[in-house]
């Protein structure tokens, strides 16, 4: 990497450091546990170029590349998971979408909106029924005339509720069939899409997760984002840079966690010493820095391929699949540093260890990762 990329990713990471020190730490705990969604942060975020990192500057993004995305999302997520986990949806799923399939009309509609955080983005693929099996979605868009009768329901949907624009993805085709799905970008208060039950989680409790619900929601053509029938391979070529997302907010999570675990094992004495200089707690902490370190190397390489426009199909499910486990695991071992201390509300490390767990869950698990790179490194 050059000394001019360097020094623009330091600035990059001090101004989303930055940030999250002064709007978000002050308000952790509170919002985790009132659930409370704070939209007026992100309208603040849209200020500082955060909710389109990756759109150009002619849509009204910030235009950088995966790099930076990387590194404000995993600086974010050292502070917080819950806001980590929203501006990673709203950039890398609905905002995304758009700037990869729309046509030009459409950009240039919706694409300032969301990269200004005048309108949050939902990315609706998910169902009640069919999560990794999305070829078997019961959402459906039933063609009549120039317009699409949408029906049926997405959950587990984040910015179900508050996103102003939302991609959704619905079969206009028969099951099981790959090119019988459609991605459609609709707004928020068209006739017949509302909002469901919102979900009451273990953790990421800041960020909204909701449903999407769809009764008779009538949609012209014009709405569709490709083709009629090339919504799931999108879907799948957006969830490539979603990985790459998740990845990024675990090595954030892990980093939260670690340092917290680090500095208090230094500070807290036992025996008359810091338990630091234990070597039971100083290979734990030894672990978990190793860890950090491969997770980072993976998740950026990632993300050099897709700066690159190269494949990433591998790399990108390697890099979530093994940040997110190795932030379960060192938000594991950072509450059993804290010891009876960890499992209290007042200490930062609970909270982390709630938050990591739906790293190894959401946009694909860690079983269907597993899934995509054994079928990538047994290709050729």
């Amino acid at each position: 990497m050059n000394v001019e990329i360097q020094e623009n990713l330091q600035l990059i990471q001090e101004s989303a450091r930055d940030f999250a020190e002064t709007y978000i730490r002050p308000h952790v705990m509170e919002w985790d546990e009132s659930q409370h969604f704070p939209v007026d942060l992100f309208h603040k975020m849209g200020e500082y170029g955060f909710l389109g990192v990756l759109v150009p500057e002619i849509y009204g993004g910030a235009g950088l590349n995966y790099q930076a995305y990387i590194t404000i999302i995993s600086e974010i997520s050292k502070v917080c998971g819950s806001i980590g986990l929203s501006v990673a949806a709203h950039n890398s799923l609905c905002t995304n979408h758009i700037l990869l399939f729309a046509n030009e009309e459409q950009k240039l509609k919706y694409l300032p909106k969301l990269a200004s955080g005048q309108q949050l983005g939902a990315w609706g693929l998910t169902e009640p029924n069919t999560g990794s099996d999305a070829g078997r979605m019961q959402c459906t868009a039933v063609k009549d005339g120039d317009y699409y009768v949408l029906n049926g329901t997405k959950n587990f949907i984040t910015h179900g509720k508050s996103g102003g624009i939302a991609v959704v993805i619905a079969r206009t085709g028969d099951l099981l069939d790959s090119h019988g799905m459609t991605a459609f970008v609709i707004e928020r208060g068209h006739s017949g899409f509302k909002s469901g039950k919102k979900e009451n989680k273990l953790g990421m409790r800041a960020s909204e997760t909701a449903e999407m619900i769809f009764e008779n929601c009538r949609i012209h053509k014009s709405q569709i984002l490709g083709e009629e029938g090339e919504g799931f391979i999108q879907a799948m070529k957006v969830l490539d840079g979603g990985r790459i997302s998740i990845a990024a907010l675990s090595l954030g999570i892990a980093k939260g966690a670690y340092e917290a675990a680090r500095n208090y094992a230094k500070e807290r004495e036992q025996f008359g010493k810091p338990i630091a200089s234990f070597q039971a707690i100083g290979f734990k902490l030894a672990d978990m820095a190793t860890q950090i370190e491969a997770a980072e190397l993976l998740t950026f390489k990632a993300g050099e391929l897709k700066d690159h426009d190269e494949k990433s199909t591998k790399l990108s499910a390697m890099a979530k699949y093994y940040a997110s486990e190795a932030a379960v695991s060192i938000a594991n071992e950072a509450v059993q540093i804290y010891g009876g201390y960890g499992y209290i509300k007042e200490f930062p490390v609970e909270k982390f260890y709630r938050d990591a767990k739906l790293c190894t869950i959401g946009e694909g698990t860690s079983e269907i990762q597993k899934l995509v790179i054994s079928r990538e490194i047994l290709r050729d």
